[in-house]
């Protein structure tokens, strides 16, 4: 059955949801951008003109407390994710929210139960879930290709150079961990198909008080370890490398390739090379209407409970990274 467009507000003009999710939302097939917000009516007037919204909301309340939004965008700095999805789903609105969902598992297990009792779709935006190279890679490992898994390793880093950053800011809940190794770590657990017993990391800090950099491994029940790298201070890396008893898989440009077409390189244990190709995809128009199919009801959420987990596992790397690498055990923490 066909149904009409979902109609979308979106709270902040990030530039994530400038140049990447709004134009999501006016390419995905029934969907409609129809409202932003901005703390500054001004602001949000020239914001709307920019990206064609039908109307400007001179504050984020204002947005939700329009009756023509359905479901919300949330592109707002990580410590007010989950307030605003909060209120988001308080007053009747789908969320779809950058990652990470909230600053604790504590505060996911509030945004899901209140999701839950509104009947009300909530997802975090880990956009290179959607793109079907990772899919066939999860596939491909979770189906035995490459054998029993041994280890794993997966990094993310980029350059920030103002200081005035939000991502090195520790009020906002910034650090590398948080705005890109949070990608390193959920790959990682999508690959292992399990939760993490253990974690230890190392980390360098900035004046600021947030991980520059942060270097850490989770060991999981299978036998699997996992190597995380992420850093805000380094030259762009973007990849992920799966070793099994059978063979291995390297993906580089692994979270944001782009619209590009790209690859998947498998190495045999003779030496063999394939290279996997994958058509270029707009990863955040496929997430925007797999969204859009769970608020109907056309399919199941992608991602559960996921944001929890994930920011388990990343409270435990920072625990060990601020005792100085000791190794922290998971076993019986709260997801």
């Amino acid at each position: 059955m066909a149904h009409r467009a979902l109609r979308w507000g979106v709270l902040g003009s990030a530039n994530i949801a400038r140049k990447a999710v709004i134009p999501a939302i006016r390419d995905a097939s029934a969907n409609e951008l129809i409202a932003v917000a901005s703390r500054d009516v001004a602001q949000a007037e020239r914001f709307a003109r920019e990206v064609g919204a039908e109307r400007a909301h001179g504050g984020y309340e204002a947005l939700l407390a329009d009756p023509e939004v359905e479901a919300v965008y949330l592109p707002l700095p990580n410590a007010l994710h989950a307030d605003w999805a909060l209120r988001a789903l308080e007053a009747g609105k789908h969320v779809l929210c950058e990652k990470p969902l909230a600053t604790s598992p504590a505060e996911c297990r509030r945004l899901y139960a209140a999701a839950d009792t509104a009947g009300l779709q909530l997802m975090e935006a880990f956009m290179y879930r959607h793109h079907p190279r990772t899919q066939r890679v999860l596939e491909f490992v979770h189906g035995g290709e490459l054998g029993a898994l041994r280890w794993l390793q997966a990094s993310f880093s980029f350059t920030v150079s103002d200081p005035a950053n939000v991502r090195l800011s520790a009020a906002l809940a910034g650090g590398a961990l948080m705005d890109v190794g949070c990608y390193a770590v959920d790959v990682a657990r999508a690959i292992a198909g399990e939760e993490p017993l253990q974690a230890q990391a190392h980390s360098i800090m900035t004046p600021s008080g947030v991980d520059e950099t942060l270097i850490g491994s989770l060991c999981f029940p299978g036998g699997v370890v996992a190597s995380i790298a992420c850093s805000l201070a380094a030259v762009r890396t973007e990849s992920y490398e799966v070793v099994g008893s059978e063979g291995s898989l390297r993906v580089t440009r692994a979270f944001v390739p782009g619209r590009e077409p790209c690859q998947v390189r498998l190495e045999r244990p003779g030496g063999e090379v394939e290279q996997l190709s994958f058509a270029g995809v707009d990863q955040y128009r496929l997430m925007v209407e797999a969204f859009e199919r769970a608020v109907r009801g056309d399919e199941l959420p992608a991602l559960g409970q996921d944001g929890a987990l994930n920011l388990r596992a990343i409270e435990a790397l920072y625990a060990s990274a601020h005792a100085g690498g000791r190794l922290v055990s998971m076993t019986g923490a709260e997801v």
